[in-house]
């Protein structure tokens, strides 16, 4: 396993490989690697000859007053993490190196969808999410690469922009990965003391509350809504958002469901100073 630090470097390793006929597999991340990433890096091995790892805290997808200064960095722990399931190689870039002479002008967009939801409560993030991950898309020459659904909007925008820009590769959804607690797994977890990380379990609570009700004949959308709210407020939490959307489009449900709609909710929702995402699909 090889840690990888400038574009020229990855292009000099990964187009002789592609010319061979390699499949390449990318796993972007923004490093303090857990179990959830492993489970992208496990499929990306599985049905790739190369495995590509990108480890890059991305400042244009982080707005002020978010923590980007104390974001968990801790590339040689990452590198012997992703090397021991089977990534080939780590790509860690600077700043510098991805965008070297600053912000970038050319920002990839989704108009329709960047303000709804997490983009609402964090403006510009998902340009910046789009941005970089059309560059790593780019400089990596990637077949395939793989995304969790913790992040639902992300990895429904990254495949509406792959499907609009032609982007030659296919994207994996992989299924959200659950600490044995029920906590969905992300690197912001350690943020969190052990009462904040003991009341947060009512977001996973009320979800799955919210699924069994549905699956015994609710259907009004503010009555499953209103499930996950009081199990988040139960716990302490300060809900951000709750919302009962489209899997297809991602646009909010209202009123009653249909037996045809494909439903899943999405939930934003801080425990102390710590913003915590989860959904859970209905059908």
């Amino acid at each position: 396993m090889q840690i990888v630090t400038t574009v020229d470097s990855l292009r000099q390793i990964l187009k002789p490989l592609s010319k061979e006929g390699k499949v390449i597999g990318l796993v972007p991340t923004m490093g303090a690697l857990h179990d959830g990433h492993g489970a992208l890096i496990k499929e990306s091995v599985k049905d790739c000859d190369i495995t590509v790892v990108s480890v890059f805290l991305n400042p244009i997808q982080f707005g002020k007053n978010e923590d980007l200064d104390k974001y968990p960095k801790r590339l040689e722990a990452d590198a012997k993490f992703a090397g021991s399931l089977g990534a080939d190689y780590v790509f860690a870039p600077s700043v510098q190196e991805m965008y070297p002479d600053g912000d970038p002008l050319t920002l990839v967009r989704d108009e329709t969808l960047e303000s709804l939801y997490c983009g609402a409560y964090r403006p510009g993030h998902f340009r910046g999410v789009l941005t970089v991950v059309s560059k790593l898309f780019l400089i990596s020459g990637c077949n395939h690469a793989y995304f969790g659904e913790k992040d639902y909007q992300q990895v429904f925008l990254i495949e509406r922009m792959v499907k609009d820009l032609n982007f030659d590769l296919q994207i994996h959804r992989v299924k959200l990965v659950r600490e044995d607690s029920g906590l969905a797994l992300s690197s912001r977890n350690e943020y969190l003391s052990e009462d904040e990380h003991s009341r947060a379990l009512g977001i996973y609570g009320g979800l799955k509350q919210a699924k069994a009700a549905y699956e015994a004949g609710e259907r009004s959308v503010s009555k499953i809504r209103d499930i996950v709210l009081k199990s988040i407020l139960a716990a302490r939490g300060i809900v951000q958002f709750v919302e009962v959307v489209n899997q297809k489009d991602l646009q909010k449900f209202s009123g009653m469901l249909a037996p045809e709609d494909k439903v899943v909710i999405l939930v934003a929702a801080f425990f102390g100073k710590t913003r915590l995402i989860d959904n859970i699909e209905l059908n």
